[in-house]
């Protein structure tokens, strides 16, 4: 089979023009989910860090200015 290179860019563009299928997206999951899995976030972190010990003389590395 012989080939011109018009029939082979007319193959290649014919085949390149085919649209891929799309992915299915991950499935999300439940808004309440979502929600509750936050507020147990953050009530972690809370935890943590009213656990850690910081001394009283311990000044900010930044000041407030009105």
């Amino acid at each position: 089979m012989k080939l011109t290179r018009r029939n082979l860019a007319a193959a290649l563009l014919s085949a390149a023009a085919v649209p891929a299928p799309a992915p299915n997206p991950p499935p999300q999951p439940a808004p309440d989910d979502d929600l509750k899995t936050a507020r147990d976030r953050l009530r972690a972190n809370a935890a943590a860090l009213a656990d850690q010990k910081v001394p009283m003389a311990t000044e900010p590395a930044f000041q407030f200015k009105a």
